[in-house]
């Protein structure tokens, strides 16, 4: 190795460690201090709508802000009171259905018995008759220790449920605490805006605002158009919905759609985390023609979807396939359900830096420190 590559390596180590130092204090950072970093994105946000009521409207600063917080609280009780009202009113569906389909299914369980199941436990308890009390003995005790594994995995199941709910339970007065912290620090960070973020100007090196201002310009196109593209997608989706289950004539079709619309924000199970488990069970249940009819509906919108879906993200994100397969699977594994929403964030910020110039000015740190670059030399010049 010599000494330009030993340089190399170390600058990389350096690079590296201090990445890792700056991923970690971030994260300790943010689990100190999330209530205030949500307060004040969120009033990034809301604050062209706090200038318009004191330019526009000549609203006081402090009225302004108020009636922003409220407008926002507001909107934010509104969407949860529709989406909670849109699954009680689906579960109530359910239910109007569920002991006809609880009728059905018994009496279809039943005709399984009688036709499949009894006739092979009459040979097989023939075929325990024929064996040596040694033999039945072991049989029996296989028996029982199924069912004590049973009993074992049952028991553990319950116990899973039962602290979910606890964890449920304990985490309802912990987020009501901390929504009160955001809505505290927006009316205060709201207040202050302008003052603050004249002080962050006035002491931030010109270099770094420069590259500050292109990430909120890459952050806006990115992550703004991504929603927006989900919301058009979502938008589509409940529009197809909705015409297909007028076409099978099946009750409050708009109600469905939209809460298929919804759902298709999961990633890669979208509108068939409702549709393929109900065309299934119409299928199960003899409903040929509302089982093949779902499915017709649910192949439709997952044809046109991925058909205009990349258009859409491309003309928004502009990410790889790949590397948001890849992100979605690294975030699953390291944070749960939450990482299918923590990947792709990651991979945006990941992408961002690189457009603003930021990752090549690490790679040309790492190759050549803080020389400047060498130019080619070019033939016939000295």
């Amino acid at each position: 190795m010599t000494k330009e590559q030993g340089w190399i390596f170390l600058r990389l180590l350096v690079v590296s460690a201090v990445t890792i130092g700056g991923i970690w204090l971030t994260g300790i950072l943010f689990s100190l201090t999330y209530p205030f970093i949500i307060a004040a994105v969120l009033v990034w946000m809301f604050h062209p709508l706090i200038r318009f009521l004191r330019n526009a409207l000549k609203f006081p600063n402090v009225l302004a802000v108020f009636f922003t917080v409220f407008l926002g609280l507001s909107a934010v009780i509104g969407s949860v009171t529709g989406i909670i009202f849109l699954i009680i009113f689906g579960f109530r569906r359910i239910s109007a259905f569920l002991p006809e389909w609880i009728q059905t299914t018994a009496i279809q369980a039943q005709d399984f018995f009688n036709q499949s199941i009894f006739p092979i436990w009459k040979q097989l308890t023939g075929a325990v008759d024929t064996l040596t009390p040694e033999q039945q003995a072991t049989l029996q005790n296989g028996i029982e220790q199924l069912g004590a594994q049973l009993a074992e995995g049952s028991t553990d199941f319950g116990q899973g449920i039962a602290e979910g709910l606890t964890s449920i339970i304990i985490f309802v007065p912990s987020f009501l605490i901390v929504f009160l912290f955001v809505f505290i620090a927006f009316y205060f960070i709201g207040k202050d805006w302008e003052r603050m973020l004249q002080s962050v100007y006035d002491n931030t090196p010109a270099f770094i605002l420069k590259k500050g201002r292109a990430f909120k310009t890459m952050f806006q196109y990115r992550v703004l158009g991504f929603v927006r593209a989900q919301i058009i997608l979502m938008f589509i989706a409940s529009v197809i919905v909705f015409t297909g289950l007028m076409i099978l004539r099946v009750e409050n079709a708009l109600a469905i759609a939209m809460i298929v619309g919804i759902a298709e924000i999961l990633p890669y199970l979208g509108s068939g985390t409702i549709l393929i488990p109900w065309f299934i069970y119409m299928l199960i249940t003899g409903e040929l023609y509302m089982g093949i009819g779902l499915a017709i509906v649910y192949g439709v919108t997952i044809a046109i979807r991925q058909s205009i879906e990349p258009k859409i993200l491309s003309s928004s994100m502009n990410l790889n396939a790949l590397a948001v397969l890849i992100s979605l699977f690294i975030g699953f594994q390291l944070f749960g359900i939450v990482g299918l929403f923590v990947g792709p964030f990651v991979l945006v910020i990941l992408v961002i830096f690189k457009d603003i110039g930021f990752m090549g000015e690490i790679g040309r740190f790492i190759r050549y420190g803080f020389k400047d670059e060498p130019h080619p030399r070019i033939s016939g010049f000295k």
